[in-house]
């Protein structure tokens, strides 16, 4: 006959002496059978085996570790934060989302800015008028190179450089009459609204038309007015005789 496993007193039921638990002081653990003799087991080493089952239970609460529970499965963290996020395989997709979140730039006119002011042009030349003085000493010191310079290829490069200055200049010059022209105007206007005049504003074309006696009046004074008739003529004529029909057309 096998020896029943024995109990401590006061020990909770399906609780089994651990390491220690024979008569007369040898201790041994009884290893029940292997599972697959499990129906040739007998009422007895069935119990035995259910209590060896319950021993190591009690022997993890005693050791204050608790049985291992199923839990979720873990979920992959984003390693980082600006890269795509790992999304289950399992679930379908939406077909519109948004992988990775990408900050819009936004470029600032200061021209159109309500940050930057609105532009008055009188403040502007005030402000700046230094910077017409560095322009014409730019120019002169090109000049000078271009008067010392011996290679080609540099002399040219420093001529084109002239030209864009000098046009520069002209345009800057140009605007700044235009300017003043449209001052003197509105002075006018003020003056006839102060004697109880009803004011009247010039359309495009009266403009223009005082911008070319303008120049016509600034050419003549400077003696280069028949040069420029001589070459708005040739440019006329070559213009009407493009417009001409040409034998292919007759």
């Amino acid at each position: 006959m096998r020896r029943a496993a024995v109990r401590r007193p006061g020990a909770a039921a399906g609780c089994r002496v651990g390491s220690g638990g024979r008569a007369g002081g040898e201790e041994e653990e009884e290893t029940g059978p292997e599972l697959g003799d499990e129906a040739d087991l007998s009422l007895e080493e069935r119990l035995r085996m259910q209590n060896a089952a319950g021993t190591r239970a009690c022997r993890q609460l005693s050791d204050g570790k608790k049985t291992a529970t199923p839990s979720r499965a873990p979920v992959k963290q984003q390693l980082n934060k600006k890269g795509p996020v790992e999304m289950s395989a399992k679930k379908p997709m939406p077909f519109l989302r948004q992988v990775v979140p990408v900050t819009k730039k936004v470029h600032r006119d200061p021209r159109f800015d309500d940050l930057s002011g609105e532009y008055n042009p009188e403040i502007f030349m005030k402000t700046y008028g230094f910077l017409d003085t560095i322009k014409k000493q730019e120019k002169e010191m090109v000049q000078k190179q271009l008067k010392k310079c011996r290679n080609m290829e540099q002399k040219e490069k420093l001529q084109q450089l002239l030209n864009r200055m000098t046009q520069q200049e002209q345009a800057q010059q140009k605007q700044q009459k235009q300017r003043e022209r449209e001052l003197t105007l509105k002075r006018q206007q003020r003056e006839l609204a102060k004697q109880g005049k009803k004011p009247f504003f010039l359309k495009k074309s009266e403009k223009r038309k005082l911008e070319l006696a303008e120049k016509y009046a600034e050419l003549k004074r400077s003696g280069k007015l028949e040069s420029f008739l001589n070459k708005k003529r040739k440019r006329n004529a070559v213009k009407d005789k493009r417009r001409l029909p040409t034998q292919k057309n007759l």
